[in-house]
């Protein structure tokens, strides 16, 4: 197994750690454990564009690579944003008191369901012998996820104090950008591969 593999290997195993930290009620009052597993989480989160750099740079691009790197963002991810919906404080100050975790829950609903249907998508493409680039749009959106998520769990802590409000709105604002991002990405990558739908079997 090359290095790039084993960085990202060492993403998906990092996975249950920030679990861990984010339950971890070790620091009563302030809820340190958040900031924690949100250090963890942007740790995790930057192996991404390690492992992509070094498997282009060094030519050790590899099937198993192009299988377990998207797998790891996503689960990252994903897990990440249940996470925060089970402890959703960061999404109920100021005015978004009592609705901000239904619109969290719509959103992360967005875009898991937007995840599932590119991988779908990419499944129906391997089978027929295609291969689909990833477009400028969705990393942009993997990065506006990443950044929201790191901000939401570090300011947790912090939200009984002025900045910690403050920066709480900057990552729902950033959330929010990245759902919409999430959507065009899912709808433009579908646009310029349909023909993976098409009847017409690939040479």
């Amino acid at each position: 197994m090359n290095l790039p593999n084993k960085i990202t290997l060492t993403r998906i195993m990092m996975i249950p750690l920030f679990v861990l930290f984010f339950y971890l009620d070790v620091f009563p009052g302030r809820h340190y454990e958040y900031i924690i597993a949100g250090i963890i989480f942007t740790l995790a989160a930057s192996t991404d564009f390690l492992d992509g750099h070094i498997a282009r740079s060094r030519g050790l691009v590899t099937n198993l690579g192009k299988f377990l790197d998207p797998i790891a963002d996503k689960v990252l991810n994903a897990t990440a944003f249940i996470l925060l919906l089970t402890r959703p404080y960061a999404f109920e100050v100021g005015p978004f008191a009592g609705c901000g975790t239904i619109i969290a829950g719509i959103c992360v609903s967005v875009i898991i369901a937007r995840e599932l249907i590119v991988s779908g998508f990419r499944m129906i493409a391997a089978g027929r012998n295609l291969v689909l680039a990833a477009d400028m749009v969705g990393k942009i959106k993997t990065v506006t996820q990443d950044v929201a998520i790191a901000v939401l769990l570090i300011v947790t802590p912090c939200l009984d104090i002025g900045a910690g409000v403050v920066f709480a709105y900057i990552g729902m604002g950033v959330f929010w950008l990245s759902t919409i991002l999430t959507i065009i990405s899912g709808v433009n990558y579908i646009v310029k591969n349909r023909q993976v739908l098409s009847d017409k079997e690939t040479e």
